[in-house]
């Protein structure tokens, strides 16, 4: 396989995906395999969970293309120092270093949401925007990267503004919505205060909406009055494992 490819592992709190990425297209040019999650996502547990995925991908890449890995947590210079929706023993930990152990091979680690930034900056909904695009992913949690005239902004944690008295992901994450059960409207305005409280304190040029819920966006997007164009994510739940991909290929 040419060298235009890559391999691409999106390690979530529920599941473990993987694929070959098309670094010209941000296509998926095998099928894109997927584990659960081990319960508990001790660290022994999903390295081992990781190692098996790598084998089914590798199976039809060869074990020779670059391999990008992203991760829900804050990654500097490859060590975990947060852990969202895994153990917390993830945190402190040497994750990289730990990853290539167990993988017997180099990798490029980092943050999921910064992954999903990078995706949508180079293929996807913000592929040529000028200045600062600020992608956040509506889930659980609010993942967020900060991406600058193609350059990533890392480990952004925009999700854990406090915003009237309470971290924003708290009332304004997707979660919050199902929780609560609210209305498309009442979740609406939690996410009106959310984004205009993050165009206040950064004057983005433009807002890229992921996740799951992305593929719901009409229903919300359109209550929302910014300055700042608000758009959906382009790949949703592939943008990881992509961003990831290219990342170890660049």
């Amino acid at each position: 396989m040419a060298t235009d490819h890559a391999i691409g592992i999106d390690i979530g709190g529920t599941g473990i995906k993987g694929a070959v990425v098309d670094l010209g297209t941000g296509e998926l040019v095998t099928e894109r395999f997927k584990v659960r999650t081990p319960a508990g996502g001790r660290p022994a547990d999903i390295l081992e969970a990781t190692r098996e995925l790598l084998d089914d991908v590798a199976e039809h890449a060869g074990a020779s293309l670059p391999l990008g890995v992203c991760f829900p947590a804050i990654v500097r210079h490859g060590r975990t120092l947060s852990a969202a929706n895994i153990s917390d023993e993830w945190i402190g930990l040497e994750a990289e270093r730990l990853f290539e152990q167990e993988l017997g091979r180099e990798i490029h680690f980092i943050n999921d949401a910064d992954a999903a930034g990078y995706a949508e900056s180079r293929f996807g909904a913000a592929r040529g925007a000028d200045g600062l695009v600020i992608l956040t992913t509506l889930g659980t949690g609010i993942g967020s990267a900060m991406i600058y005239d193609g350059v990533l902004v890392p480990n952004s944690e925009l999700g854990h503004l406090e915003i009237d008295g309470h971290d924003a992901e708290r009332r304004a994450a997707y979660s919050a919505m199902e929780r609560e059960s609210l209305s498309w409207t009442e979740w609406g305005a939690r996410l009106q205060r959310y984004y205009s409280h993050v165009e206040f304190l950064f004057s983005p040029d433009l807002f890229v909406v992921g996740g799951g819920v992305s593929k719901y966006h009409e229903e919300f997007l359109p209550l929302l009055d910014l300055a700042t164009p608000i758009v959906p994510a382009f790949f949703r739940n592939n943008a990881g494992l992509l961003g990831a991909a290219a990342l170890a290929a660049r």
